[in-house]
């Protein structure tokens, strides 16, 4: 099993410039699911907004990026980052999420999600929002 950990970050309407902006500078691939592809749009105008995105390199650089979307609080500089922890073995995420949701406010509970085998996210204890997934198969866009 190998888990990584990623850097999520969150925008408004931004995430598809910033991994492209990304991509450019490290190379790699870049993938993205918008929330129309999710068909989980709940505003016209942020139907091609990213529900999930990420640049992955050859080298190693990896970066997750989605837009918040308008029926969520989002403050710029109060949660700008997710801690992402992903993975390939469904028993180690658990057994993760399982641990860090000890006295933890569960924002998605860990479940399959349309991008991945397994994903959940929380805030800890200690205010760190992590996110922990199982990853799935997916094309380059």
């Amino acid at each position: 099993m190998t888990v990584n950990v990623t850097p999520h970050l969150n925008f408004r309407g931004q995430a598809r410039a910033a991994l492209e902006f990304y991509q450019s500078v490290f190379g790699g691939s870049l993938a993205v699911i918008t929330y129309a592809d999710a068909q989980s749009v709940t505003a016209v105008d942020e139907a091609n907004q990213i529900m999930w995105g990420q640049v992955e390199s050859d080298a190693g650089f990896r970066v997750m990026a989605y837009d918040v979307p308008g029926h969520t609080q989002y403050e710029p500089g109060t949660i700008p980052v997710f801690v992402s922890v992903r993975g390939t073995d469904a028993d180690e995420i658990t057994r993760y999420w399982n641990a860090l949701a000890e006295g933890a406010t569960v924002i998605a509970p860990l479940a399959a999600s349309q991008w991945a085998l397994l994903y959940g996210m929380l805030t800890d204890t200690y205010g760190v929002t992590w996110v922990l997934d199982v990853q799935a198969k997916w094309d380059a866009a």
